[in-house]
């Protein structure tokens, strides 16, 4: 995969057809995923918005680059790069550990730029107010990956081929770890837009750890259930690309200027 000149480290532009539209939307990958997970999502929204997904280091064009090990850092150091976007509206889309970390990208930019999303749609994660004692990153390599595959988020081939294991398990055990070690710090509720969006069968997010988003904004919320587990979201893309750019659909406006 190749990233144009003109892109951050750690933004991707599928489809630079939709760059022109009046919203934009960044993309935040789950624990071990990669930009290239919201391709199909970017192809299906480059008519309603300018779609970017985020690249994290330590996978794919960054394998070289030592994995972030905690939300905070990731947090910290991705936020430089999404503070120049807001010159237009602009929407976060974060499933499971990205949801989390669009959720904390959002708290800087109205805590640090005066900044308000025109929405925040956090997938497959429980509010980071909810806590849950998880220690899946300091067990061994086998139970690590029996809880990956138990997930079924990532491509089989990988799964299947010790060569790649050995390159990805990195960033895999970073990711779990920066997730798990995650402790939500209280503060004043976002003023944007929140859509929770979640998997009927999924384990890892109950209804009322789904349904506690709510305290977290100010703004309009909606929570909306889907069938399946943990990766609903790759089951109904159509539904879910709908439903992003139907809520999108009403925050054209003025651009809104980084403090």
């Amino acid at each position: 995969m190749t990233r144009p000149a003109d892109e951050s480290a750690w933004l991707r532009r599928f489809h630079p057809e939709g760059r022109d539209n009046p919203v934009r939307l960044v993309c935040f990958p789950h624990a071990g995923g990669s930009a290239s997970f919201w391709f199909p999502y970017s192809r299906d929204l480059a008519a309603r918005a300018d779609v970017l997904a985020v690249q994290y280091p330590g996978r794919q064009d960054r394998l070289r680059e030592p994995a972030l090990l905690t939300i905070p850092e990731l947090a910290d150091a991705l936020y430089p790069a999404v503070l120049p976007l807001a010159d237009r509206p602009l929407a976060l889309l974060g499933h499971s550990m990205g949801a989390v970390l669009a959720f904390e990208i959002a708290r800087r930019l109205e805590r640090e730029a005066g900044v308000t999303p025109a929405a925040l749609f956090a997938s497959g994660r429980r509010a980071p107010g909810t806590h849950r004692t998880e220690t899946v990153h300091l067990r061994g390599d086998d139970a690590l990956l029996a809880d990956i595959r138990g997930l079924s988020g990532t491509d089989p081939r990988i799964l299947d081929s010790d060569e790649l294991l050995r390159v990805v398990l990195p960033a895999l055990r970073a990711d779990y770890r920066a997730i798990e070690t995650y402790r939500y710090v209280p503060g004043p509720p976002l003023g944007c837009p929140l859509h929770v969006l979640t998997g009927t069968e999924d384990s890892h997010v109950s209804a009322a750890e789904a349904e506690a988003w709510r305290e977290l904004t100010t703004g309009p919320f909606s929570l909306r259930r889907y069938p399946g587990g943990h990766f609903f979201l790759t089951d109904h893309q159509a539904a879910l690309t709908r439903t992003v750019a139907s809520l999108l659909s009403g925050v054209e406006g003025p651009a809104q200027q980084p403090c």
